[in-house]
């Protein structure tokens, strides 16, 4: 069993639902010195998170980002932590929601991601910044290469 860590960071998102896959997996090459394993991605912050979700239909971050942001809205009045804007609890409410980590199984090189599926980065703030993630591979390596 082999182990490798790599930390990556994303590029600065306006707040929403952004699919990251390639983003993520242009910075990690090693996947593909796993034969099978697990892709583990754990998020760094506390505003935002990370999902698998439909990576064809644009439609679905857009629905999915005016569903949280109906169930969870800014300037909630009964809200006390505000110091940080009025996008702040928010966005840690939402961050708690969908989690900050994944485990994704890897299978002959690649991450065994459905046919539809990809990685989103759920941002909740306004201005939230460049995000880091530390990716964690395990597994049994291809041919020995790692």
């Amino acid at each position: 069993m082999e182990i490798l860590q790599v930390h990556l960071s994303l590029a600065a998102k306006p707040r929403g639902v952004h699919l990251v896959t390639r983003e993520i997996l242009s910075q990690l090459p090693q996947v593909s010195m796993f034969e099978t394993g697990l892709l583990h991605l754990f998020l760094q912050h506390t505003s935002a998170g990370l999902a698998i979700n439909e990576n064809a239909d644009p439609d679905v971050r857009h629905d999915t980002e005016t569903f949280i942001d109906d169930l969870i809205p800014e300037n909630y009045p009964k809200f006390t932590h505000v110091l940080e804007g009025s996008d702040d609890m928010p966005a840690h409410l939402k961050s708690m929601l969908f989690g900050c980590e994944l485990t994704i199984p890897l299978f002959e090189g690649r991450p065994a991601l459905g046919t539809w599926q990809g990685i989103y980065l759920i941002e909740a703030r306004n201005h939230g910044g460049r995000r880091r993630i530390v990716a964690t591979m395990q597994g049994k390596a291809r041919n020995n290469v790692v």
